[in-house]
């Protein structure tokens, strides 16, 4: 782990033991030591953070590039190693810039969703979970988050409880370069394994397919 980045991660860990209380199960199956992506629900901005301190691995993300205006932000992305993305229009260099991280052992936190849910449940998930992790040719681990979409108790001084589950890895069939309906059912796959880690009220568009 850089040494940067475990001392933003200690200072973070004091930081969250003051704000509320977080418990994170499953961290076992995260893999020691070869590249893998956290594929996660997507509640809050805090969510990134969260992951950060609760895996005991270097954690690399893609961030929205509408954040870099903000430079607490941008130097903070900058100095864990994340990776901006446009969302406004399509690139394929955050895409490689992923896979070569994989690719060398590296973690990989990913959304599948795309953007936050602002209801707290589950929508559509997008292919660029499964595309990654097919040309990258590594594991998944899915992870159900909960509790951080209560920013507002903060502002109420109380704490926020919030809840990780690190789900067992999984590999896709086939790796390599697939078809739409295959990245489509992938990706399908992925979010069922999120809905699984999660309570009922998170599940949305996938309750009935757990």
């Amino acid at each position: 782990m850089d040494r940067k980045y475990a001392r933003i991660r200690k200072v973070l860990s004091i930081v969250f033991q003051v704000l509320g209380r977080v418990e994170a199960q499953g961290v076992e199956n995260i893999p020691q030591e070869a590249g893998c992506i956290l594929a996660l629900n997507h509640l809050s901005r805090l969510d990134t953070f969260l992951i950060g301190i609760t895996c005991p691995r270097q954690v690399y993300a893609l961030v929205a590039a509408k954040y870099k205006s903000y430079p607490l932000v941008n130097w903070f992305i900058e100095a864990i190693g994340g990776i901006w993305v446009n969302r406004t229009e399509f690139s394929r260099e955050p895409l490689m810039t992923a896979i070569k991280i994989l690719k060398r052992g590296e973690v990989l936190g990913l959304a599948p969703e795309g953007t936050r849910s602002t209801s707290g449940a589950l929508q559509i998930g997008k292919p660029g979970v499964a595309f990654i992790a097919a040309h990258a040719g590594v594991p998944i681990v899915p992870l159900g988050i909960t509790g951080t979409q209560n920013m507002k108790e903060l502002l109420r001084f109380r704490r926020m409880r919030v809840s990780i589950t690190y789900g067992e890895p999984f590999y896709l069939s086939p790796e390599g370069r697939m078809s739409s309906d295959e990245l489509a059912a992938a990706t399908e796959l992925i979010m069922v394994r999120i809905a699984k880690l999660l309570p009922p009220e998170y599940r949305g568009v996938y309750a009935e397919k757990v």
